[in-house]
């Protein structure tokens, strides 16, 4: 592979994140919420209702971020808390009816956008970008780990 194609790749990837960074900074001015909201708001989305521990580690924030952005979220009615049944002394986050209402809104067109645009590849060419991406993920969450325990 040449030093231009893998420097048109790089380039690619790099729009392709700042390009997810846009559409998450206007769905979160759409939402209501800062980035950091609309986070817990798309981790819960995607794995259900979570504990406020379970929350944090997903979402790389510490507790008191965390009990601080969910008093928020619950606050905007976003959120809704509830004692896990399993452990009373546990609260378990889940989202509010409307708030899975709003983010189908903002992010399901997006999703189907996203579809349509892979229904061109082939099968062969789905795997190839699937694990690029999955890759692409492990190395910018190594990255982002490194990046945290800099000083500055």
């Amino acid at each position: 592979m040449s030093k231009q194609m893998r420097d048109a790749a790089v380039r690619a990837a790099a729009d392709f994140g700042a390009a997810n960074d846009l559409v998450d900074e206007a769905a979160a001015g759409a939402i209501g919420v800062n980035r950091t909201d609309l986070r817990i708001l798309g981790l819960i989305s995607e794995h259900g209702p979570l504990s406020a521990a379970a929350l944090a580690g997903a979402a790389k924030l510490s507790p008191a971020a965390t009990t601080t952005a969910i008093q928020r979220l619950a606050a905007a009615g976003h959120l809704t808390r509830t004692v896990d049944e399993n452990d009373r002394r546990r609260a378990v986050v889940a989202l509010t009816p409307g708030a899975e209402e709003l983010i189908g809104r903002v992010y399901g067109p997006v999703e189907r956008a996203g579809r349509r645009v892979l229904a061109a590849y082939s099968p062969e060419e789905l795997a190839l970008i699937t694990g690029f991406l999955r890759r692409g993920i492990d190395m910018q969450l190594a990255e982002a780990d490194r990046i945290r325990t800099m000083t500055a």
